[in-house]
């Protein structure tokens, strides 16, 4: 273990010191994309892409606004052992004449985007165009939770999950399941993987709930795992001195090789590589499930934000060498559910929710902002009266529904405390308001030559994460 951390350390010192001396090498932005189920990674991937190709609404990234970004164009990615980033068919899904959402984000993938970028000020007339590489990684929120499975035994995650269950929903029928079962009998294959189903079911019953602080991250989203040992296990009661052999020690070594075999890799082999991160959060669908939602999206960010601070992290101690992420955006998505009225108090309640794990961030170096957005437009804006009320509404088209139809979510407080206190508190429920979530589906467009998707504050965003490199 010591001599492979030595290893890994030195073969990135090397790839960064390679980087540094080849001052004619083309320069790669690596830009990790990642955020919790529905909070919509794949259309923002998609539309920044297709808006990078066709920068007519992009006035905020001041490379295309001011013409800098001569060219842009799809290459072959970089790492053959990947999955490509689909973009091709999710783009044509969501512009197509009868436009549907695209899957969600199930495994890591890799797109490469180049961009010819004509250099301006002083170095204009002494250097001709260059081309940079944006090589964007795609994969689940889900998996960055794990992080904090490395600092804990399998005793202690037990305990810690064990007592969040209590109040989960959808968790009575593991934790009957477990009650009938014997830690220290010896190990049953069968009772094994029904415990282990009876947890995940238990994982996805919260998730539907809107929870998120969920783990482990890949029972949620194998890939070609499932099924296998290394997901075959589930939080159990604290056993002193259970047998070989048994269940509970079973369950202990297959913990102890998820985490060596399965998270340690992940972070390693690519969230250790990135050079911008941003985080996508669905903070409209945690105020509608209510405030346990809230306060659980807001321990995530918080558990999530422990990767970009080495130091505190033994096992992140040994991983970190040369590259580390020095930009974070966190982005309220979902932005066009509201009125731009309500932008702000979207805006700022986002900031609070993930004050902790901004602060965290901040204290690593990174610089870190957060913003709410649209990575593609759904609706429309509107005014309407009601009780002698003028309401700002905004107008789509909901998913399974034919004619567009007018929503109002509900007033947004100007105070974010009015809900992250009672969250906090472990209210049951929203005492002076309801707050509403529509599905809308993706509008058919019509663009015109050199526009990309309609967005709100996509721009910003790049801007945020890649207009200084550009």
């Amino acid at each position: 273990m010591v001599i492979s951390s030595i290893a890994d350390g030195v073969a990135r010192g090397v790839e960064t010191a390679v980087d540094a001396l080849n001052p004619f090498a083309e320069p790669v932005i690596r830009l990790g994309v990642t955020g919790l189920s529905r909070a919509g990674k794949t259309v923002f991937i998609t539309s920044l892409v297709a808006n990078l190709l066709n920068r007519g609404r992009m006035p905020q990234l001041q490379a295309a606004a001011s013409g800098a970004i001569t060219t842009a164009y799809l290459q072959p990615q970089p790492d053959d052992t990947l999955p490509r980033f689909d973009y091709e068919a999710h783009h044509a899904r969501l512009t197509g004449t009868d436009p549907s959402w695209p899957e969600g984000t199930r495994r890591i993938s890799q797109l490469r985007l180049s961009l010819k970028v004509q250099p301006t000020g002083l170095m204009a007339g002494m250097r001709g165009p260059r081309v940079v590489h944006l090589d964007i990684v795609d994969y689940p929120g889900e998996w960055l939770l794990d992080l904090g499975l490395m600092d804990k035994s399998y005793g202690q995650w037990s305990a810690d999950m064990l007592d969040r269950m209590v109040a989960r929903p959808g968790a009575g029928a593991y934790l009957d399941a477990m009650a009938a079962a014997d830690p220290a009998a010896v190990l049953s294959e069968p009772a094994a993987q029904a415990l282990a189903r009876a947890y995940t079911a238990s994982l996805h019953a919260a998730r539907d709930a809107g929870l998120s602080d969920l783990t482990p991250g890949r029972f949620l989203l194998p890939g070609d795992m499932e099924g296998s040992p290394v997901l075959t296990f589930a939080p159990l009661p604290p056993q002193d001195g259970a047998p070989r052999r048994s269940l509970w020690r079973e369950f202990e070594r297959r913990y102890d090789s998820y985490r060596r075999n399965v998270v340690r890799p992940f972070f390693r082999d690519h969230f250790t590589r990135l050079d911008r991160q941003v985080v996508l959060v669905d903070v409209l669908g945690a105020i509608h499930d209510g405030p346990r939602a809230v306060e659980d999206l807001r321990r995530a960010m918080a558990d999530i934000l422990r990767a970009f601070r080495p130091g505190r992290n033994a096992f992140l101690s040994q991983i970190w060498r040369g590259r580390r992420i020095d930009r974070i955006l966190f982005a309220a998505t979902k932005a066009d559910h509201l009125h731009h009225d309500q932008h702000p108090q979207l805006t700022a309640i986002a900031q609070a929710l993930l004050r902790d794990a901004r602060d965290r961030a901040a204290f690593s170096g990174a610089r870190v902002e957060a913003m709410s957005i649209a990575a593609l437009r759904t609706t429309t804006e509107d005014r309407m009266e009601h009780e002698g009320r003028d309401l700002g509404v905004v107008r789509g088209r909901i998913v399974g529904r034919d004619k567009p139809a007018a929503f109002y979510p509900g007033a947004l407080p100007t105070d974010p405390n009015h809900l992250l206190g009672p969250a906090r508190e472990g209210a049951e429920a929203w005492l002076q308001a309801d707050y509403e979530v529509m599905d809308f589906a993706p509008a058919p467009l019509t663009l015109q030559p050199g526009d990309g998707p309609p967005h709100i504050r996509l721009d910003r965003a790049a801007q945020f994460l890649l207009g200084d490199l550009l």
